[in-house]
Order: C-alpha cells, then structure tokens, then sequence
C-alpha cells in the first residue's frame, strides 16, 4: 500500500511539472512570434514533435498494427483539427494576445471538451453543467472585453483565435475516442503529428513565409523551438497518456487547472506582461465554471 501511494505521490509530482512546462510553452511561443512568422513557427515545432514522437515509437516499438482506410482518413481528420488549424490558430492568436491572454483562454480546454463530447454523443447536460458552461465563457468575455479602444481591435481578435484553436483541438479529441479503442496512444500521437507536420509544411509554402530565409538565425530560437516541439508538445503529452493510466483521468485532470496559473506567472516573470482586475475575475470565472461543467452526469 506505502510502494502504490508513493507511486501515486511521484506521477503527481511529474504531472506538477508537466503543466509548469505546458505553462512555460505559451511564453515560449509568444517570444518566438516577435521573431519569426507564424507558419513557420507552427511547421518547425510540430516537425520537431513528430520526430521526436515517431524516434520513441521506433524504440519502443509496440505492437505492429495495419491501419485500415477508415482509420487513416479518422487519424488524418484529428491532425487537420489537433496540429495543423490548432497550431494555425495558436500561433497566429498569440501574434496579436499577450502570453497571459493565451494562457487563461487555453484554461477553457476541459469544457470544451466535455461540451462538445455531450453533443456528440447525446449526453443529457443538467443545469450545473449548463451553468458551469455559461460562467465560462462569460470569464472567457471578461477576459476579452477587458482591451480598450484600439487594443480591443486587435488583442480581441488574437483571443478568439486562440479559443478557436481550442475548439479545433477538442473537436478532434471527441473523433480520437472511436480510434483509441484499436490502437495504442504512442502510434496514435506519432501519426497524428506526422500528418500534422506535412499539412503545416505545405501551409508554410502556399500562405505562409515560404522556406527561404525565414529559418531561425540564432541559437536561442532553435531552443526555443526545439524545447517547445520535443519537451512541451511531445514528452509532456507522452507523460500526460501515462499519467491517466497510472492515476486515472479525474485525477489527471485537476492538475490542467494548474496550466493558466503557470502559463499566466511566466508572462509575468519572463515578458514582465501585467495582470488586470479582468484577467483575475475571468481566471476565476473559467476555473469554476470548468470544474461545473466538467463534472460527471452522476455528480451534476
């Protein structure tokens, strides 16, 4: 019973520092698109998370498994909505928001989610969910409104581009569901950024900057890009899998409510961003209405 609640204690610990790195991430981002164009933010990272993605598959290589057409057109429909307008939408959101706007919308993530898999697939909503769901996105419209004048024209426009983003992304978790079923989480995620990178490295050459000159010239942007492609995109997802089969998913999933807590004290600490009366009352309003409307039909 000790070795089991140890082991409990350590992948909490992990899951800790996991979301700091998600955190640390949005930051990461927002330096780089002062630097480099969007797309090619978008294409470099997610090229840098396949490749790390498919070199883990390699080594671990789990059990072969042939993909019907059925499933590559599901897996190619998740990278479309999880990597590719995820990543477009993200990037080209965090060109125009601050680092802690982008933190605290992302904070939305789990009620989308949980709303959209309803719908999907024919989930009664009770009214605590109903008023969960209503309080966040009214913290989401706190945040937003918050700009004034000019700043309201463009900053708003980067926020509903980050919380498109994440619809996208968890409009292909509720397609993701049907597939793993049949195949493990690694070949999943390695397939799905794979195909992801591809479509962003074709975006990067019909719409975006193109591929000449516009590779990082120092070796600080490749950190960053290198960092936030291996560690942020494709470890800590790697980790996060693991942790809902060690711990479980209810479990798990407190620990997403620590992500715009980390993600809004690095725009602080590292770009010196400030926090306003909106972006604590919008914090708070999204937080609880997510807990409300990510609870169980049971529990509602």
């Amino acid at each position: 019973m000790m070795i089991r609640a140890r082991g409990a204690i350590a992948v909490q610990m992990v899951l800790l520092v996991s979301m700091a790195i998600w955190g640390l991430n949005i930051t990461l981002v927002k330096q780089l698109t002062s630097a480099l164009d969007p797309s090619t933010i978008a294409m470099l990272r997610m090229l840098v998370a396949s490749a790390t993605l498919v070199s883990i598959w390699l080594v671990r290589r789990p059990a072969r498994v042939r993909l019907d057409r059925r499933q590559w057109a599901g897996l190619a429909a998740c990278a479309f909505l999880m990597v590719y307008l995820n990543q477009i939408f993200f990037t080209e959101g965090m060109v125009r928001t601050s680092a802690t706007n982008g933190a605290l919308l992302m904070a939305l993530g789990p009620l989308v989610s949980a709303l959209l898999a309803a719908l999907a697939f024919r989930e009664r909503l009770g009214w605590v969910r109903l008023c969960g769901v209503a309080l966040g996105f009214g913290g989401v419209a706190v945040i937003i409104l918050g700009h004034s004048g000019a700043r309201l024209a463009v900053m708003g426009v980067g926020d509903l581009l980050v919380i498109a983003g994440v619809f996208s992304f968890s409009c292909g978790g509720v397609l993701i569901q049907g597939i793993a079923r049949r195949l493990d989480a690694l070949t999943i995620s390695s397939v799905i950024y794979a195909l992801g990178a591809l479509m962003l490295i074709g975006h990067a050459g019909l719409w975006g900057a193109g591929y000449d000159g516009v590779l990082p010239d120092s070796a600080w942007l490749w950190f960053l890009i290198v960092f936030s492609g291996a560690v942020s995109t494709a470890i800590v997802n790697l980790i996060w899998n693991n942790s809902i089969a060690r711990i479980g998913v209810a479990r798990a999933a407190v620990f997403l409510y620590w992500v715009p807590v980390f993600g809004a004290a690095f725009a602080a600490l590292l770009l010196d961003e400030q926090l306003g009366w909106n972006h604590l009352a919008g914090l708070v309003a999204v937080m609880v209405g997510t807990y409300l409307g990510t609870r169980s039909r049971r529990a509602a």
